[in-house]
């Protein structure tokens, strides 16, 4: 399957936080050539394994999480659906956004919105509520109380798009596009002689709080991990010298939350390579899954590469495909040379 085919599928499969099912299984298809071992753990984290060659190997934790933001019914009235969100959701893009309701059929709706026509100049300054938000699925009370049981899930109903000059648009790049990077890591080095034990962890519920990686590591006990999620680029309208530049390459962490040594091997391949890259400074919690893999047991080495993506958390994230490759070389590259770095 050819990378940009496979990253479309990825983008359309429904995996809001705790209803991982899909793309788990998905995973599991794709990674059976490529690893020694797969495997499903507790909290549905996903962990691949890649045996080195070597008599003596590194313990090596590749990280990217497979949930998307989402939405929870808590209940109906007149056969709307009222809704929670999973995950960090802004309310002002919701109104009239088309929603996919994941019950044994899936069930396809809209989030109400009152037309400009019926709404005061002030009010249309204002974003609506989330609590005064509903999802219309077109039935009845009685046919949404026999069709969507209280607790079903939801997901934004967006396919991926192609804009201009090699950049995508889409629901979930984060962090499916990092999920397709790892996958391109290991089919790179599919055939290579190595002495890194490559353990790939596609974890759970990272958007309520990094829950899945929490546990993971814990069964995993890395010498080292390298997390992939996804950064703020920059748009005309946010213009912090704290963004990324989409087209500028991955952006590698520095900060407590990574290990200097991992950041400055990152830095140095980079340079090695000829590979684009930029820096990101994060002064605390880097707010991934880094976070509690770091502290997990005794301690993990750690180290993060973060793709550039505008329009976080919405229907329509865009990222760019030079990026995407820019960063399957950094973490091959990482990968090929982890022993020689790291001795």
């Amino acid at each position: 399957m050819k990378a940009q085919t496979r990253l479309e599928t990825l983008s359309a499969l429904s995996g809001p936080s705790g209803s991982e099912d899909s793309v788990r299984a998905f995973l599991i298809e794709q990674l059976k050539p490529l690893c020694d071992e797969v495997r499903t753990d507790a909290m549905g984290n996903l962990v691949a394994l890649r045996c080195g060659t070597a008599p003596k190997r590194y313990k090596l934790l590749l990280d990217a999480h497979m949930d998307e933001v989402g939405f929870i019914v808590t209940g109906i009235e007149n056969g709307f659906l009222r809704f929670a969100p999973l995950g960090g959701i802004d309310a002002r893009v919701l109104p009239a956004t088309r929603v996919r309701v994941l019950t044994g059929e899936p069930l396809f709706g809209v989030i109400d919105t009152m037309p400009p026509h019926a709404l005061k100049a002030e009010d249309m300054e204002q974003a609506v509520p989330m609590d005064d938000l509903v999802i219309d699925i077109g039935m009845t009370q009685e046919e949404a109380e026999a069709n969507v049981p209280l607790g079903a899930v939801a997901v934004y109903d967006t396919r991926l798009i192609r804009l201009q000059n090699g950049r995508l648009a889409g629901k979930c790049f984060d962090d499916r596009a990092c999920v397709e990077i790892i996958l391109q890591t290991l089919e790179a080095v599919q055939n290579d002689a190595s002495d890194v034990d490559i353990y790939c962890m596609f974890s759970t519920q990272e958007e309520l709080g990094m829950r899945g990686a929490s546990a993971g590591v814990y069964g995993i006990e890395p010498d080292m991990a390298l997390v992939l999620d996804v950064t703020h680029a920059k748009t005309p309208d946010a213009q912090s010298i704290d963004l990324m530049d989409l087209s500028g390459g991955p952006a590698i962490g520095v900060g407590p939350n990574m290990t200097r040594r991992i950041s400055d091997a990152l830095i140095q391949i980079a340079k090695e390579e000829n590979i684009p890259y930029q820096l990101e400074v994060m002064s605390g919690s880097s707010g991934t899954n880094a976070w509690p893999i770091q502290i997990a047991r005794g301690g993990v080495a750690t180290g993060m590469l973060s793709l550039p993506l505008r329009y976080m958390h919405t229907p329509g994230e865009v990222i760019d495909l030079v990026d995407v490759d820019a960063t399957v070389r950094l973490a091959t590259a990482f990968v090929r040379k982890l022993g020689e770095v790291w001795a």
